[in-house]
């Protein structure tokens, strides 16, 4: 049985990467870095194992921010060339690894399973009945 993959890249072309396998989840954020990250009302992430993502071209560069909130690292990987960020890694999720859904080839192959940090969302997002809906983070397993 094959597993599936899906491919993706930057706004420039410069970095593709590839996944393997099926996301653990994804998830819209509303947090306040995610909108800065993404310049958008909220991000979206799509969580694999980290060995299932494979950087095929392209260099990126990291960017470690530290959440107010918890104090844990976040390192976004964004391209050299055009600044898109592509992936990132979170201290409280260690071995997972994030990619913004809008980078992938097709960015709809996959469905939302949960909208996080809503307590920051703007006050004209709905959110539909069958997903999972958090003030914060989703808990850690």
């Amino acid at each position: 049985m094959s597993k599936r993959v899906h491919e993706g890249g930057c706004q420039c072309g410069a970095v593709r990467f590839k996944t393997t396998g099926e996301p653990a989840r994804a998830i819209a954020c509303h947090c306040r870095t995610c909108k800065q990250r993404t310049g958008a009302a909220y991000g979206i992430g799509v969580y694999f194992r980290e060995e299932n993502v494979e950087i095929l071209q392209g260099e990126l560069k990291t960017f470690e921010f530290h959440s107010s909130e918890s104090g844990r690292w976040l390192r976004n990987e964004f391209c050299t060339v055009c600044g898109s960020t592509v992936s990132w890694t979170l201290e409280m999720r260690p071995g997972v690894r994030g990619i913004s859904g809008g980078n992938f080839d097709d960015p709809h192959w996959f469905g939302i399973t949960a909208h996080i940090w809503t307590e920051s969302a703007r006050p004209d997002i709905c959110y539909p009945d069958s997903i999972d809906v958090h003030e914060k983070a989703l808990p850690v397993p």
